[in-house]
């Protein structure tokens, strides 16, 4: 199967098109025009997961190995030492970052996962209705998400709305209008900030909240003639406890 027909399928699922001016979805590594002999699916591309896929293999990942602009290529250092083991095997990569956050991530993590019925959404944030206590909210985040400890900014004992971003989404936190705010990598003054406005904000993790892209696009792949499988992305970052 060539490669641009695959591309094409995912376009359709999720349009290119809709990715943030910022971001970089869509074609990272590879040529439209190239036979794929199977697909992979992962958050992230890592240099294990390069090394154990077979020659003509396609990535298919949420983070783009390439954000910004590339000067060089020093293949000692990251993404150049990746991009290099993968046009030797001859493989590709193709991510759906902000686009796919958009029409599937988002709603996925925030009714099949977490269990929430969605109210009403952006483009990035999914809100619901309801009537949830403090401690049962933390319990249901730390079980569903598997989240050993949780940071909390702007403790509310009551809470009748709850929003949602997965990821990094504290830069949204002025178009949430929710009692509680779910998202990842928060930063120390988005937290002041949160506070003076009364804004409660759980930190559901990066890796935590975004870790289900891999089972979602592989259902969306299940209809394609190829072999499509999942490679778990590891989480960089790991809780010490001593």
């Amino acid at each position: 199967m060539k490669l641009q027909e695959i591309y094409n399928h995912l376009d359709r699922i999720s349009p290119f098109e809709l990715q943030e001016k910022w971001d970089n979805s869509g074609l990272i590594v590879g040529d439209m025009s190239r036979e794929v002999s199977q697909i992979v699916v992962a958050l992230d591309i890592d240099e294990e997961m390069i090394e154990s896929a077979e020659v003509d293999t396609l990535f298919v990942v949420h983070h783009p190995l390439i954000f910004s602009k590339m000067t060089q290529l020093d293949f000692a250092k990251y993404p150049s030492n990746l991009i290099e083991k993968m046009i030797l095997k001859r493989h590709s990569l193709i991510a759906l970052h902000t686009n796919f956050d958009q029409t599937h991530l988002n709603r996925y993590v925030f009714e099949k996962i977490l269990g929430f019925q969605v109210a009403s959404q952006d483009p990035f944030v999914c809100v619901a209705k309801g009537e949830w206590h403090y401690k049962e909210l933390l319990t249901l985040l730390k079980e569903k998400l598997n989240l050993p400890t949780l940071k909390v900014i702007g403790k509310k004992e009551k809470i009748s709305s709850i929003a949602l971003t997965t990821g990094a989404g504290a830069s949204l936190m002025d178009e949430v209008e929710a009692d509680c705010f779910l998202t990842g990598d928060i930063k120390y003054h988005d937290a002041m900030k949160a506070m003076s406005e009364d804004l409660m904000m759980v930190d559901i993790g990066h890796y935590e909240s975004e870790k289900f892209f891999a089972e979602i696009i592989l259902d969306e792949l299940k209809v394609l003639p190829l072999l499509a499988i999942i490679s778990n992305s590891k989480n960089p970052f790991h809780i010490e406890t001593i």
